[in-house]
């Protein structure tokens, strides 16, 4: 097998005899002596990292003084360009190259790999000495510039994990991603896994040796043309894809390394000195997140006495508070995760999936913490079907990512229209899975429909919405071809597309599902011909649907309400705790009067218990409801003295839910509060769409309550991070609300929300 690492540092060693040759005769020629003047390798030449056709980075480093340095230089430059060598060169005396990398930051990155090649070794030394002092000295004050080039670069470039014609040097996660980590190593700011990334960079130069080979010249872009040949050159007997593949897994290696070095570095430079955070916050720096997660030094830890092998729905925890507050989510905690988590059951539990649909709607923040769990192994275990979509590379010139990425950005895309459908869930879960029927032969959306039937039922999905993800991955390219490809005026256009989805809510989720996956595919898939087309169609199969389509919510409850014998104790005042099919569920009952339901969700919010659904009624002038709630199981006892003492002073109680909310994160999607004037006679219907957090559910209550207006019902559920919820509002008559009350009532809810 070819050691191409050593035939780089066989050229680099020729390079050398032949400057040091030059420089001995250039001046024997000028009669100057070789002390004070030196030979310096920069930038890839210094690292002994020459392919074919690199170019030489040379520096001529002379003392003060030096007697005739241009006639010296020119006579060791011209003999190069006469034999056509590709030559980078520049004459400094020390001083002076100081200031050039003081001025460039990327010239600072070429000499802190400077090597003597020939001439005054000490002068050399010197150069390497107080150049390395230099960037350890200002590293803090440089970096956030390279930090903002680096952003630059991959957004003008691209990422090399995802482009169809990868730039190995230029693109986010390539060589000169490479050299980068070496500087802030350099720095001792931070480490990285050296074996890690000094294998994916010789894989990478590698690949640029042979890539040079193949075209004859000097390129780091690996384009269609000679990519099979650069594949057989490597001995990859998969050819294109297996080359491609390849360079993704390398090229997200690093750019996940810098990615983890880059949030790090931000945050040593933005926090404060340790003794002054602790004067600061008179207490740990470990911030409590959720049960068993926390906060060390701007990463995502596990607490102390969390146990992965004991909780299986721990890892989701982790990877749902991270991508929620964009956080890292720590390589250690993911490799413990991968390595020691017990494993979920099947089908998953209730929170378990919520925390999927948590994680997947968490919006650009979702990428990195993904990509953490996936380089640890996590992600083969919660979804083995991972493994075959992984690193494949696009076979469509549409789309401008991997088909793993592409899976991502399309739930990154789907998370900012979790207001406009009625089950955020299936749409989050729905765009993961979509596209996994590219890893297998046929069409892949029938296939894929085959797979996201089995992992739908595996996550714990019912029947009914197992279908309907199922339809959702099987028909996810149909509105898009069948509104570029048929008549929208012909009448059985629009009855074939309403066979399919058979209601206005199924076409709701299908139809956000082709936005999400074509605006993640690339402009030409989303182009707004084609988006303006799906919006016509959707519009005349909704007016089709309109009649014979599912009423979004009506007067029935979605799950029984305890009976008033089963909670009731003193006074009128009672709670029940008791488990239901893994979920715990928390009976309440309280005086009927405004203001007691927000009483009620504060209390719940301050014990730290997470709602996630609830029905509330009223029977006999007492406010009943059932809570389905995640946490330590309360003592129903501590529960209903706390609520005892609320209902006659709240004070307190919204002093420390204030508390606790004050960390809490602004949604990346507005909030939404629509009235639904046809969903119920009786009552005005207030529809509230948010992102979960703390209190959320005392915000909206206590923000109805100060209008006047009367819940006489309610039916709440929390699918993912987001909220979907229906308050039945009513007068002090027990009427609808009439239309201003009601626009006020409204208002008031959203500027709640609006924080």
């Amino acid at each position: 097998m070819v050691d191409r690492a050593e035939q780089r540092r066989g050229r680099a060693e020729e390079a050398d005899a032949l400057l040091y040759l030059l420089l001995s005769k250039a001046c024997d020629a000028l009669g100057v002596p070789t002390e004070g003047v030196a030979l310096v390798a920069v930038g890839g030449y210094g690292r002994e990292e020459l392919s074919p056709y690199s170019d030489l980075d040379v520096m001529l480093v002379h003392a003060e003084g030096y007697p005739r340095v241009d006639e010296l230089a020119a006579q060791i430059w011209y003999p190069l360009w006469d034999s056509r060598t590709k030559l980078d060169h520049s004459v400094r005396t020390v001083d002076e190259a100081r200031k050039a990398a003081a001025d460039d930051i990327r010239v600072a990155l070429g000499l802190l790999d400077a090597r003597h090649v020939a001439g005054d070794s000490h002068l050399t030394l010197q150069l390497r000495s107080v150049l390395m002092a230099d960037w350890r000295r200002t590293a803090k004050e440089r970096l956030p510039a390279l930090a903002q080039a680096c952003k630059e670069r991959a957004s003008t470039v691209g990422e090399l994990a995802h482009l169809a014609e990868p730039d190995l040097k230029e693109a986010y996660g390539g060589l000169r991603d490479a050299v980068v980590l070496r500087g802030l190593v350099a720095s001792w700011l931070v480490d990285v896994p050296h074996p890690v990334v000094e294998r994916a960079r010789l894989d990478l130069l590698n690949i640029r040796d042979e890539l040079h080979t193949v075209a004859g010249r000097s390129t780091d872009r690996l384009v269609a043309d000679v990519a099979g040949e650069v594949a057989a050159g490597l001995g990859m007997t998969g050819g294109r894809d297996e080359l491609l593949r390849h360079v993704y897994s390398t090229g997200r290696t690093l750019a996940h390394v810098c990615d983890v070095s880059w949030r790090r570095i931000e945050s040593l430079m933005t926090r404060p000195p340790r003794s002054r955070r602790r004067q600061r916050t008179g207490g740990p720096l470990l911030l409590a997140l959720d049960e068993g997660v926390g906060q060390h030094e701007g990463e995502v830890v596990l607490m102390p006495d969390a146990r992965p092998e004991r909780d299986a729905v721990l890892g989701l925890r982790a990877a749902a508070v991270a991508a929620d507050r964009e956080l890292v989510l720590s390589p250690a905690v993911c490799a413990r995760l991968a390595n020691r988590g017990l494993a979920l059951p099947e089908p998953w539990p209730g929170e378990a999936r919520r925390l999927l649909c948590a994680l997947l709607g968490a919006g650009s923040g979702l990428l990195e913490v993904w990509e953490a769990l996936d380089q640890a192994g996590y992600v083969s275990r919660i979804l083995p079907e991972w493994d075959a979509v992984r690193f494949r590379p696009p076979q469509s010139a549409i789309h401008r990512f991997t088909v793993d990425r592409h899976l991502l950005e399309t739930c990154v895309e789907a998370a900012k229209m979790v207001r406009d459908v009625r089950r955020p869930d299936l749409l989050l879960v729905s765009a993961l899975l979509h596209d996994l029927g590219k890893a297998v032969e046929g069409d892949h959306s029938v296939t894929g429909a085959a797979i996201a039937a089995t992992v739908a039922r595996r996550l714990g999905f019912d029947e009914a919405d197992a279908d309907t993800i199922t339809l959702l991955v099987r028909q996810h390219l149909m509105l898009a071809q069948v509104a570029t490809r048929r008549d929208l005026d012909d009448p059985m256009t629009v009855e074939l597309v309403a066979g399919i989805v058979r209601t206005t809510e199924t076409l709701d989720l299908l139809e956000a599902l082709t936005y999400a996956d074509a605006r993640a595919a690339g402009p030409a898939a989303a182009s707004p011909w084609r988006m303006r087309l799906v919006g016509e169609l959707c519009r005349r199969v909704r007016g089709e649907l309109s009649g014979g389509g599912e009423s979004m919510w009506t007067d029935a409850p979605p799950i029984p309400v305890p009976t008033l014998h089963q909670v009731v104790g003193v006074g009128r005042l009672g709670v029940t705790v008791s488990e239901h099919l893994g979920d715990l569920r928390v009976n309440v009952a309280v005086p009927d009067q405004v203001g007691t339901l927000s009483t009620v969700a504060a209390v719940l919010a301050v014990e730290r218990l997470a709602v996630r659904s609830a029905v509330i009624t009223s029977v006999e002038g007492l406010g009943i409801s059932q809570w389905t709630v995640a946490g330590s199981p309360p003592d129903p006892v501590r529960l209903r003295d706390r609520l005892a003492v609320a209902l006659r002073d709240p004070t307190d109680l919204v002093r420390r839910l204030a508390a606790r909310d004050s960390s809490a994160l602004k949604a990346r999607v507005a909030s939404r509060v629509d009235l639904l004037p046809d969903a119920s006679e009786t009552a005005t219907v207030l529809q509230v769409r948010a992102h979960d957090r703390p209190g959320l559910l005392y915000d909206v209550t206590s923000a109805i309550a100060s209008t006047g207006a009367d819940i006489r019902s309610a039916h709440v559920s929390t699918l993912g991070a987001e909220c979907v919820d229906a308050f039945y509002l009513t007068d002090s008559h027990g009427s609808p609300l009439d239309e201003e009350d009601a626009r006020t009532t409204a208002k008031t809810v959203l500027d709640r929300l609006t924080f």
